[in-house]
């Protein structure tokens, strides 16, 4: 995979914002350098890190979005274009 087609995701922290889209994933402000979203890259922005536990199992609902996609849900292997004040709930089940 090459650099460009890699998406940057930052906390809220970033003072360069030129390219950034605000946000909230879990009621917290986050910034995104890409217009779409990878299921994995939305866990990561939640949570830091996925859980490979296989008894682990996240879930997404989103609102806000543009109109190709202004809410929904995602599974594993889904992405989703974004745009800004966009919002996310993500939830982590420990199916044990």
């Amino acid at each position: 995979m090459n650099e460009d087609k890699n998406t940057k995701l930052e906390s809220g922290n970033s003072h360069d914002n030129r390219r950034d889209t605000i946000i909230i994933v879990n009621g917290r402000e986050r910034k995104a350098k890409s217009k779409e979203l990878t299921f994995d890259q939305v866990v990561e922005l939640a949570f830091g890190q996925i859980d490979l536990n296989p008894n682990i199992c996240y879930t997404i609902t989103y609102k806000r979005g543009p109109g190709q996609n202004p809410e929904g849900s995602m599974v594993e292997g889904d992405s989703v274009i974004i745009n800004k004040g966009m919002i996310f709930n993500v939830t982590r089940t420990d199916k044990s």
